[in-house]
């Protein structure tokens, strides 16, 4: 792959202004070359309006952003609070007045001094009959008018280094980079209208105008669908004539593991498993995606296929994304197989395994003495060795990228692999994105599981839903409650983990034991918490979206998410899925806290539908191809600025130019995730 690496393969402490604390924190996300910071594209863009007059705001202007020019009516007010210093003041352009407000910025009281005229760029918000800008951008006349009319690049910036410092080295690294070689031929750029990589780079960072920026954008998401798909079609050729090594008769052993379980397969399940089955028999290897809505039972399906291997004198491994998922998997797989008689040796591996345990362990897998090993990415490690490794499963896919599935794979000679996801996607998306597995779709619930009871609510329903949930935890229940942040931010009215597990504990007075949970905890303390839960020592667990995978509790019967006008279709689905896995009634009760026209649409297809598979075809109708900027989900397949659902357009052009390739006159590497300019 040709490209021009010159400077931009050196260090960023090359940059003037990176010293050693700039350099640490800028390797914190992942920074550590020129090329590494050019690939650091801007989040948003900011679009700097014409200054208006104060008096001539209105409250169709509420939640805008607007600038104006004014100075302060009197001293700036300054309040220490036990959280945050608060600044404030009243300013006035001489056509009306508005409060300003900011967080943890004292010295304002000397830099907007009465008489001292700046323009304030922020948000507006109404406070009473006033309007209000919190946390407002400050700029000199001259500055701003240098701001208009052009996108200004916002990036999620390293620890201790300001957007102005971040800027600097930017423009340094786009003078110093010589132009990129293009990887991409002509010939697929003017035929699908895509910019060079240089430029793209480039104008991404500092576009003139926003469609500058939409062209940018387009090239650079093609680039990373392309790539992958790339990646995923190289795959399937390697594989479409791989003689197995693994051919056996599956469908008895199956039979036998599905007349030990202490519920009835469904036929869904068991179309899947016969098809699981032809594979094992066909004497090719077997790549298979098994799609199924959340609580669907894949994992039976995954414990037949593991129990399937076993029976024919093999081993098999399956790889969850977290350790409290593995640890759940350990623990289902023990007591489906727990009845057979000398039944399939189980190990566990995980990031927190000892090394005593983790060296015998691996010792007894090397000698065929572990026929299943369950674990993270753990199973990755050169250490790991398998005697006859003939399936690996893979649970939660869209957790993992081809090449970690490839190198799982590679521990055996050539196992079957079997691909678990319980991320609803329409099979327009899926047979893209795993285009070199087949695809099975388990669309049916176990019986005996009652569908979830939706609700949607405003805020001030909330205390009846708080009695709600103290009903079924007094029932002998337990209930998630999900928070859009994990404290709280001055700048923003969203519920946060803290405060609200602090305020409930106050609120229940003892009588409802209540834990937070989120992911700035250590992954131990994760996991204790999450093990407590089940367990029943913990009544209500109220988190972030940290759930969203995480342990089967078939007690917990509510779950409520607070600000659920703030996530994604997809990510309200999974989290709603937490619930409802045993007999008893679940509710899931969606707090809207801030109304609009779009996000009542999509709560109230999430209060009319549990089908994981219709608000996925929703998702992508709603959110539509061609929003520059759409909140990617927690959970989903990213492809840098790319997005599967805003970009849908984008990613059946990549689809199409690599169907189209000609591997005679053009080749590619093996698709990475940061590619060196």
């Amino acid at each position: 792959m040709p490209m021009s690496i010159g400077k931009t393969a050196a260090p960023v402490t090359e940059l003037r202004g990176v010293g050693p604390k700039t350099a640490a924190s800028l390797k914190q996300m992942g920074i550590n070359t020129m090329a590494d910071l050019l690939r650091h594209y801007p989040q948003r863009f900011v679009n700097y309006p014409e200054i208006t007059e104060i008096g001539a705001l209105t409250d169709e202007e509420v939640g805008n952003p607007i600038a104006v020019h004014a100075e302060a009516v009197r001293e700036l007010v300054r309040r220490a609070g036990t959280r945050v210093q608060l600044c404030t003041g009243t300013f006035s352009d001489g056509s009306g007045e508005l409060i300003a407000t900011w967080y943890h910025m004292p010295y304002l009281r000397n830099t907007l001094r009465p008489g001292r005229r700046a323009v304030l760029f922020g948000k507006l918000n109404a406070v009473g009959k006033r309007f209000e800008l919190q946390q407002a951008q400050i700029f000199t006349a001259e500055q701003y008018e240098k701001l208009l009319h052009r996108p200004v690049p916002q990036y999620a910036l390293p620890k201790g280094i300001g957007e102005k410092t971040f800027a600097g080295l930017m423009e340094q690294a786009l003078a110093l980079s010589p132009p990129l070689c293009d990887w991409l031929p002509a010939p697929l750029r003017e035929r699908y209208e895509l910019l060079p990589e240089d430029r793209a780079v480039r104008e991404i960072h500092r576009p003139e105008d926003m469609d500058n920026f939409a062209a940018a954008r387009k090239r650079i998401v093609f680039d990373g669908f392309f790539r992958f798909l790339y990646d995923v079609r190289r795959m399937k050729e390697t594989l479409r004539n791989e003689k197995s090594a693994f051919v056996f008769d599956a469908q008895a052993a199956m039979t036998e593991f599905s007349a030990r379980l202490p519920f009835t397969l469904t036929d869904a399940q068991k179309k899947v498993c016969l098809e699981i089955s032809k594979d094992f028999m066909s004497g090719s290897v077997m790549n298979r995606l098994v799609q199924g809505d959340v609580g669907s039972g894949k994992t039976a399906v995954a414990a037949a296929a593991l129990y399937a291997v076993w029976h024919a004198g093999f081993q098999g491994a399956l790889m969850a994304p977290t350790e409290v998922l593995a640890r759940q998997h350990y623990r289902t797989f023990s007591e489906l197989f727990g009845e057979a008689e000398d039944g399939p040796r189980i190990g566990i591996l995980t990031g927190s395994t000892r090394a005593k345990e983790r060296r015998e362990l691996l010792e007894k897998l090397a000698q065929g003495k572990v026929d299943i090993l369950i674990g993270t990415h753990a199973l990755l490690e050169e250490r790991v060795v398998f005697s006859s490794l003939a399936l690996v499963v893979t649970d939660e896919q869209h957790r993992f990228g081809v090449q970690q599935r490839e190198t799982l794979s590679g521990k055996g000679k050539q196992p079957h692999v079997l691909v678990m996801s319980a991320t609803p996607i329409p099979r327009t998306l899926a047979v893209i994105l795993y285009g070199d597995l087949d695809i099975s779709v388990i669309d049916a619930r176990p019986a005996g599981r009652t569908p979830i009871k939706n609700a949607v609510i405003e805020k001030k329903d909330r205390p009846k839903a708080l009695l709600h949930i103290k009903r079924e935890v007094e029932s002998g229940h337990q209930a998630y409650i999900v928070c859009p942040q994990v404290e709280a931010n001055p700048l923003t009215s969203l519920e946060n983990v803290e405060d609200y597990s602090a305020a409930l504990r106050t609120s229940f007075r003892g009588e409802i034991t209540v834990e937070a949970l989120h992911g700035r905890m250590k992954e131990a303390e994760k996991q204790r918490i999450m093990e407590r839960f089940l367990a029943g020592e913990i009544s209500v667990l109220v988190a972030t979206t940290v759930i969203e995978v995480g342990v089967d509790v078939p007690n917990a019967t509510v779950m409520m998410i607070e600000n659920a006008e703030r996530f994604g279709l997809a990510t309200l689905h999974q989290l709603r899925g937490r619930v409802g896995r045993g007999k008893e009634q679940a509710y899931c009760i969606f707090v809207q806290g801030k109304k609009s026209r779009e996000g009542s649409e999509r709560l109230g297809l999430l209060r009319r539908s549990n089908d994981g598979f219709e608000i996925a075809a929703a998702d992508l109708k709603q959110r539509g191809p061609g929003e520059l900027f759409g909140a990617v989900q927690s959970g989903e397949l990213t492809f840098g600025l790319g997005d599967i659902y805003n970009d849908y357009s984008v990613l059946q052009l990549a689809k199409e130019a690599v169907d189209a390739l000609d591997q005679a006159d053009f080749d590619l590497p093996v698709v990475h995730k940061k590619v060196v300019l």
